[in-house]
């Protein structure tokens, strides 16, 4: 089974993924994999820590000769502003009087709950650990992944749908969205200029009020076989697996499939979608829409896989909500740490990792195979027996 771990806090000196079960003989991109980093950093509202850190990944084991060679990868991903902690957060003991306490905790983040289930004192540690930072090590898991399914045909891509209230107005074909990873300048990596400006138009009016904005994002995967799932357990669906892997996101408080939410207030006939018998990339069955997102039952049906997270506005705000001081009560201001006003753009390369590692989990759990070259025996064999049916 393909399974990731991260470990590190946001201004520890450094992050860790570690990935098991990757077959042998994958082509491992180091560029490839800094620039999905790279992209998680950017678009229109990120924050100061964007100017600090330049995310590369280390590999320590797993990958030789530029391939991986079947063994546990680990990577880490030094954060640059460690430098400015290194006696606020040190492993010993320290001085407790250079402590930089999390004072009151923010609305919307873990800082109290984490608090109350650890036993802190103060909300720091679970800040740390709860940042969105611990987001690019799973963007540099995720670019393994996402390797391994480009191996095998299999591409997964992200695009932003809306900012506050300005929406994409139109369409998007999956050969506009795949060229948005190609661009050397991110605003805010939607299709659309001109609904890519109104949505510009709403990170600026908060920028002004000292407040943050959410947003939706959209990962396409493109060239997944129909079959890849199943419907026979309730926690082997991948519609279940892919809601839980984006909404572990940070910040993501919704996850859709295809048109689940508007499909909710529709009628069956103008939801479901009509099968054809015309031709296809993997079958010469076809369908007339996509609104089941490229799953049904659980089961991958030959479809762009489509999956939607909606993303809350960052919960530090320059102009702070009321809280209490963990110290004395009192009523006071959230706490402030230097944050984002706007990271739609960013979540959605982040979920582009998760589905990208849980499509890979599956297309191993089905096909097998210690080596690439075992693995695509398997699914070539199996796409020319579905090709045939």
């Amino acid at each position: 089974m393909l399974r990731f771990s991260t470990a590190g806090e946001s201004h520890g000196e450094s992050l860790v993924a570690l990935v098991s079960g990757m077959p042998a003989g994958v082509t491992v991109d180091q560029e490839f994999i800094n620039r999905e980093l790279w992209r998680r950093q950017k678009g229109y509202g990120r924050g100061g820590r964007m100017r600090i850190e330049r995310d590369t990944a280390h590999i320590l084991s797993g990958v030789r000769h530029g391939k991986t060679i079947g063994s546990p990868i680990a990577m880490t991903l030094a954060n640059n502003d460690w430098k400015n902690w290194t006696e606020i957060l040190p492993v010993e003991a320290g001085d407790a009087e250079k402590h930089k306490a999390v004072a009151s905790p923010r609305p919307g983040h873990a800082d109290l709950a984490g608090s109350l289930k650890y036993d802190f004192p103060d909300a720091r540690y679970v800040l740390e650990r709860a940042s969105a930072r611990e987001s690019a090590a799973r963007v540099a898991a995720g670019a393994i992944a996402k390797l391994l399914l480009r191996a095998l045909g299999v591409e997964v891509a992200s695009h932003v749908i809306r900012v506050g209230k300005a929406e994409l107005s139109r369409p998007a074909t999956w050969d506009e969205i795949a060229a948005l990873q190609a661009k050397d300048e991110v605003l805010l990596n939607c299709v659309d200029p001109e609904s890519e400006a109104a949505m510009k138009a709403e990170v600026d009016a908060v920028l002004r009020t000292g407040d943050t904005v959410g947003g939706v994002f959209e990962v396409i995967v493109h060239g997944l076989p129909p079959g890849v799932g199943t419907h026979v357990n309730w926690d082997e669906r991948m519609d279940g697996l892919l809601a839980q892997a984006v909404m572990s996101l940070q910040a993501v408080k919704a996850v859709e499939i295809g048109r689940g939410v508007t499909a909710a207030e529709s009628v069956g006939s103008s939801v479901h979608d009509a099968i054809g018998y015309e031709g296809h990339s993997f079958t010469k069955f076809s369908r007339e829409h996509n609104n089941a997102g490229g799953l049904e039952g659980g089961i991958s049906n030959g479809e762009d896989i489509v999956v939607r997270g909606y993303l809350k506005p960052i919960s530090t705000l320059r102009r702070p909500l009321a809280s209490v001081s963990f110290e004395t009560r009192e009523p006071v201001k959230a706490a402030y740490e230097r944050s984002d006003v706007c990271v739609v753009p960013a979540a959605g390369v982040a979920a582009e990792a998760m589905v990208a590692l849980t499509v890979a989990r599956l297309v191993i759990d089905k096909f097998g195979g210690d080596s690439l070259r075992e693995l695509q025996r398997n699914f070539n064999g199996y796409c020319e027996q579905i090709r045939a049916y």
